[in-house]
Order: structure tokens, then C-alpha cells, then sequence
């Protein structure tokens, strides 16, 4: 990757139209047992694309014919910064999770900045939580288990609907965090850095934004009874210490974590396994947090 870099520099950030910044559908989508493109009803009287992913075997740990027919879900939300991003961003890592943890997959195509800035992402991520959870029955899935996850700004759009359905529903029994951008805050420039500050700049409407507890989930007043959570970090992501105090943070509030670093690769590899090797190790890693979370009592996988 870092020679590819130096061969052929891409433009920073900043000075590129979104059309060129907004990443192109993945090569060869590992098969699942459906895809479905679907419009649901957002906030305010708009409407929000979903796909809808199917795996394509049954869960062995389904207990009961009843558990078999009823799948667990995760609402996914892709990573991009906020201002990129479309359902083919998280499409490969979507097909993978939905295989492996045996779960329906609803990955949301929220509105993106600067056009719609704060609070528009987080609003329509949670009411597609919400979606899944009163179609639970439509989409086959057991209410009782619906984890929300995403990576990068997904991740920390993840952290911040956990935040609001602790508060207002529904109810999740996991959360997982991939390289989240916990903190809106840029204190430091050379960790935050020129695209970090550019994609800040597009998402936040207002200078206050930066300590809204959706905008930093460590900024919140408690972050007690919150799900479970996996939190997965890269060595080389400039956020990756703000990552993991987070988890810290839910440990210290009472609330399950699993963490695992990454060493030696940076912010986004886990979308990009036919690059990174460890990008296929930490999908299972988070596969297998799903997993423990989605499973029946005496019936937990082992997560390495």
C-alpha cells in the first residue's frame, strides 16, 4: 500500500470533488444467501436505503426450529468520514460478518455531510435500528438480538446509537467498534492530521457540535448499561488511542469489552482482506464477538 502510495499519490482529502473521494464498489462479493435493496421510512419524512443480507447457512447454535427461523441482526453502518461512503463501501464486510455470525445484516445508507451535516447520520442510523427492530418479525429476526456496528466513522456512529437506544430503544445485546472515531475533538493536529480535520469540518455544523455526546460517545454523562462491546484498533490508525480509553472507559462503567489491537496495519484495513492478511483475522475476531453475543446461554463460541 505505501508503495502504491508513493507511485501514484492520490490528492488529499480536501482537495478532491466527492465524486472522486466516495470509494468504488469491492471486486468479487463473497455470496450470501440474499441481498435485498430496500427503501424505510427516516426521520422527519425521509427515507432511507438499506440492503438487507441473508446468510447463507443456518446458525448451529440455533437451539429450537423457533430460533432457527428467527435470525439474530446487526444494523451495519460503513465507514467514509461521514462525507463518503454508500452501501459498497461496507458490501464485502457485510457478506463476511453475515456468513460467519450466522446474522441478518441490515447495512444503512445514511445521509451524508456536508449536505445533510450533524445530526443527520446519527438520526437516521438509529431510526434504522429502530426499523429492524419493529420489522423484526417481516425480516425473520429475533427482536431480543439486534447488535449495531460499523467501522471508522460507522464505528463511531455504532458507539452513538448505542448511546440513544439506551435511552429510547430498542434494546441491543452488542456493540461492535472497528477504529471508531470516539472523540469529535481535534486537539492534537499531528494526530487527528489534514484529512481527519477536512472530514470534521464537512460533518459538524457548529463549533459546540465537537463535545455532543453523538458527536464524542466518551463525552456522555455515564456509559453504564450499554451492550457489550467488541472494540478492534489498528497500530498505525492515528485514533487508536482514543479507541481504547474508550473501551477502558466502558469497562470502567461496568460494561462487557473486548478489545484486540492490530499490529502493524493502519485505519481501514479491515475492509481491504485481499490487501491486509489481518483484515480476514480480525473479521473473525469480530465474527466471534457477534457470535458470543447472538448465542443461546450454554451455547457460547470461543472468541479466538
Amino acid at each position: 500500500m505505501v508503495r502504491q502510495a508513493q507511485a501514484t499519490p492520490p490528492p488529499h482529502s480536501d482537495t478532491r470533488t466527492y465524486p472522486q473521494a466516495r470509494p468504488r464498489p469491492a471486486a468479487q462479493p463473497q455470496p450470501v444467501g440474499a441481498v435485498l435493496d430496500r427503501t424505510i421510512p427516516g426521520p422527519g419524512g425521509t427515507t432511507l436505503a438499506v440492503r438487507v443480507y441473508e446468510p447463507r447457512t443456518a446458525d448451529p447454535a440455533a437451539s429450537s426450529p423457533r430460533s432457527a427461523r428467527r435470525r439474530p441482526a446487526l444494523v451495519y453502518f460503513f465507514g467514509g468520514g461521514r462525507p463518503l461512503g454508500c452501501l459498497e463501501t461496507g458490501d464485502g464486510v457485510c457478506r463476511a460478518l453475515t456468513n460467519t455470525a450466522h446474522c441478518v445484516t441490515v447495512s444503512v445508507r445514511y445521509r451524508l455531510a456536508p449536505q445533510f451535516p450533524f445530526q443527520a447520520a446519527v438520526r437516521d442510523c438509529h431510526a434504522a435500528t429502530r426499523w429492524v427492530a419493529t420489522h423484526a418479525a417481516e425480516l425473520g429476526v429475533d427482536r431480543a438480538r439486534i447488535a449495531v456496528g460499523g467501522d471508522e466513522a460507522g464505528g463511531n456512529l455504532a458507539a452513538a446509537v448505542a448511546l440513544l437506544a439506551r435511552e429510547t430503544g430498542p434494546a441491543l445485546c452488542h456493540q461492535l467498534l472497528v477504529c471508531p472515531n470516539i472523540a469529535g475533538e481535534d486537539h492534537d493536529p499531528r494526530q487527528s492530521g489534514r484529512a481527519a480535520a477536512w472530514h470534521w469540518q464537512q460533518y459538524l455544523a457548529a463549533p459546540e457540535d465537537r463535545g455532543d455526546p453523538c458527536t464524542s460517545p466518551r463525552n456522555a454523562d455515564s456509559l453504564a448499561d450499554l451492550p457489550a462491546a467488541t472494540v478492534i484498533t489498528a497500530e498505525l490508525d492515528p485514533r487508536r488511542d482514543e479507541a481504547e480509553h474508550y473501551a477502558l472507559m466502558l469497562l470502567a462503567s461496568g460494561v462487557p469489552v473486548e478489545v484486540r489491537r492490530f499490529h502493524g496495519v493502519p485505519q481501514g484495513f479491515f475492509a481491504l482482506p485481499a490487501v491486509y492478511p489481518l483484515a480476514r483475522a480480525a473479521l473473525s475476531y469480530a465474527a466471534a464477538g457477534l457470535a458470543t453475543a447472538f448465542a443461546p446461554a450454554g451455547h457460547q463460541p470461543s472468541r479466538r
